[in-house]
């Protein structure tokens, strides 16, 4: 008699093995989430740190499926003078924008967007099994906001090695930088009872408190 062993753990494939490249995950992510901007080769090579050889390729490859469309927006070229197109690169440009008549558009911005709520939640728990978690936010880039100074605020007893290598690990996935702080519960009270402009700032904001045991 053959006996089946069965792992409880859930596989979760990362986008890229889904869409067969990073680059082309990290296109779909700039095009989806950005779907009025317009943008040449050599502004998203720069952008996404990526070489430009295989910017051209999966661009080439995504027009092809119809998710993105190549055109010169006539309103941008309007408002720029030809000699700053000529000063800023603008002259001969092909410009590239999301395809929002394409038939998967919202299918794959909420694909996208499952996805990133899935590493928020992977990190998340991540955090948690490195000590007791008081307090944990998530600002910044997770709610939208280009300027605040942190993504995220921990608040608790935890190995400060540990988090920097979580973190560094999930930036990998985000495709980011992650900007965190971590303080000890005495930290928190103390800044707190000053009106720390930067706690303020965080606590005043837009944020997604995920953790909030001060009791």
């Amino acid at each position: 008699m053959i006996k089946r062993r069965y792992s409880n753990k859930i596989y979760e494939p990362k986008l890229e093995q889904l869409f067969g490249s990073k680059t082309r995950l990290k296109l779909l992510k700039l095009f989806l989430n950005n779907p009025d901007k317009f943008y040449y080769i050599r502004e998203i090579t720069r952008g996404l740190n990526v070489q430009i050889n295989s910017i051209r390729r999966e661009l080439e490859n995504l027009q092809n499926l119809g998710i993105i469309v190549e055109l010169i927006p006539e309103k941008k070229e309007n408002k720029i003078s030809e000699k700053n197109k000529a000063k800023n690169g603008y002259l001969g440009k092909k410009y590239f924008k999301a395809n929002t008549d394409f038939l998967l558009y919202q299918e794959l911005k909420s694909l996208l967007l499952k996805s990133q709520l899935l590493l928020e939640k992977n990190l998340i728990k991540g955090i948690q099994k490195l000590g007791k978690v008081y307090y944990l936010v998530l600002t910044g880039f997770f709610v939208g906001q280009k300027d605040a100074r942190t993504d995220i605020l921990i608040v608790g007893k935890l190995n400060r090695r540990k988090v920097k290598a979580l973190v560094k690990n999930f930036e990998k996935d985000f495709d980011r930088e992650i900007n965190y702080t971590v303080l000890s519960k005495k930290e928190f009270n103390y800044r707190k009872d000053i009106t720390d402009r930067f706690l303020y700032d965080i606590l005043e904001n837009k944020k997604l408190v995920i953790v909030d045991n001060f009791i």
